[in-house]
This record gives C-alpha cells, structure tokens and sequence, in this order.
C-alpha cells in the first residue's frame, strides 16, 4: 500500500504511527518528535500481510530532492529480507513519481552498508541525530535502479 497522508484512514495512520514510535521511540530509547510537520505531506509505504503491517517507510519531496526515512520493519517480523524489500519498494515508488531526481537519506550509521547495497554513497561525516550516529547518503538520479 502506497497512500499519502490525507488517502489514509484513521485506523492506517494509527497503525503506522504506533509502529513508528515503537521502534524509534521505545526500542530506541530516543524521546524525540517522531510525528512531524513532515507527516502531512508524507507518502506512506506499507508492507503489509494478512491484514497486518510488517514494514514501512515514508517518501518526502524537498524541491529536487526526493528522502525517505523512518524505515521499520515491525519487531516480529525481523529477519524475513523485509528490510530489503520495503527499501526496494520505495525506490521503485520514487522512480515512479519522481523519476530522475536526486535521494538523499540521513541513514543510521550501522546502515551504511545496507543502504551501499542499494547504490547509495556516503555524503557526510557521521553525525548525531537525536543521539543516534547517522550519515548523509545520496543516490544520484543518472543510476539506474
């Protein structure tokens, strides 16, 4: 499912926000605004299976560039390539609507290889971003994906 902010029923929202905080405020231990202004124009990625969600990411268009964040794959689904596949999806999604613009993600430092796999290149240093160690990774329009 791929639905932007104002398509999602109050059920959709609620079930993707509870996940969000679950794993990036819970588990995370990261006290943070997690629901931003970001959301309202958010497009919304969802894996979902037997009615359930199992992984998630969202797009947002800044201009030229095109991010996503806030990539989850549900705890009790973990260890299924789920993490690779909604990571897949969304830049499917991107190429879809915004084909040949620049992705620039602000990636967890541990990530930087998985996100490698992906074409992406480092762009930055490691900073802290709420705490955590991130890096700026850009995937440039002219690769093929």
């Amino acid at each position: 499912m791929i639905k932007s902010t104002d398509e999602l029923t109050s059920q959709e929202l609620l079930t993707i926000l509870q996940a969000r905080t679950a794993v990036f405020v819970v588990e995370q231990k990261c006290p943070y605004q997690e629901v931003d202004e970001e959301d309202r124009q958010a497009l919304h990625v969802c894996l979902e299976e037997e009615g359930e969600l199992r992984a998630y990411a969202r797009i947002l268009e800044d201009g030229e560039i095109i991010h996503f964040g806030r990539v989850l794959v549900v705890k009790k689904y973990r260890g299924q390539q789920l993490g690779r596949k909604i990571v897949a999806a969304t830049l499917n999604e991107i190429d879809k609507r915004y084909p040949d613009r620049t992705i620039v993600i602000s990636a967890q430092a541990h990530l930087v290889d998985f996100y490698r796999s992906f074409g992406f290149e480092q762009n930055s240093e490691i900073y802290l971003e709420d705490e955590i160690p991130h890096i700026e990774m850009i995937l440039e329009n002219d690769q093929n994906r």
